[in-house]
């Protein structure tokens, strides 16, 4: 867990002029882009069941759920019929072929510009940060270390954290649980619908970036309460009182 340090005199962090303890931050299409990734992964769990692969910019439409929801799209997609035991074998084999990805030294997964700096950033004006995804917690930390973001990182809510994942608010409920905040004084961050509808639910405030997934529509469409180009921005709208 990291540790928090604030620069003597530095400006408290506040949002619509109420003071701010903390930030939850989703992970694809936020943090990072993992596309490729995925797509790598489920194209060869596709073709182990000899199923037609499919292309990048449409698995990026299916981002977003979990894996579970990602396969049923897929499957969709291809308009073939896969029962229950037939998905969830096709799921096990994607997190088999997404796990080897970063273990043959094949991930292409990285962070989105400005994403390194703001996490700095926001660390550095004492906030608390949580990652809350729907991808499984295990994936994400070891994303995170690679990738060398963990150290600003205090807790990592995966999909399979909590009995629910977004958009139910649980998992942000939890995470601000984890994290010893209110969340009254907290802040989400995302790309997509889910993680407004979460924030919402939650009663928390949301901004959001304009560059994610947002399963296939414009994000900049989102009825967020803010957007910002890039993670970098966020520490300056926050210091503005």
């Amino acid at each position: 867990m990291s540790s928090i340090t604030q620069s003597p005199g530095a400006a408290q962090p506040r949002w619509h002029g109420k003071h701010l303890a903390a930030i939850l931050l989703d992970l694809d299409g936020t943090l990072l882009d993992t596309a490729n990734d995925i797509t790598m992964a489920l194209n060869r769990a596709l073709a182990e069941k000899q199923l037609p692969r499919l292309l990048p910019g449409q698995v990026r439409d299916f981002i977003g759920r979990g894996a579970p929801i990602l396969v049923a799209r897929a499957a969709e997609r291809l308009h073939v019929n896969i029962d229950a035991a037939g998905q969830a074998a096709l799921i096990e084999r994607f997190y088999f072929h997404y796990d080897q990805l970063d273990v043959q030294g094949e991930s292409d997964a990285r962070p989105y510009p400005g994403v390194s700096e703001g996490l700095r950033s926001l660390h550095g004006l004492g906030l608390k940060l949580a990652v809350v995804t729907n991808k499984q917690r295990h994936f994400a930390v070891a994303l995170l270390e690679r990738l060398n973001l963990s150290q600003w990182i205090e807790v990592v809510v995966g999909g399979d954290t909590c009995e629910r994942r977004k958009p139910d608010p649980q998992p942000l409920k939890f995470a601000c649980n984890a994290l010893q905040v209110d969340p009254l004084q907290t802040l989400m961050v995302g790309d997509s619908r889910n993680d407004v509808l979460a924030a919402r639910a939650a009663g928390l405030p949301v901004v959001c970036v304009p560059y994610g997934y947002n399963e296939g529509s414009d994000p900049r469409e989102l009825p967020c309460d803010a957007f910002i180009e890039s993670l970098a921005e966020l520490p300056g709208i926050l210091t503005v009182t």
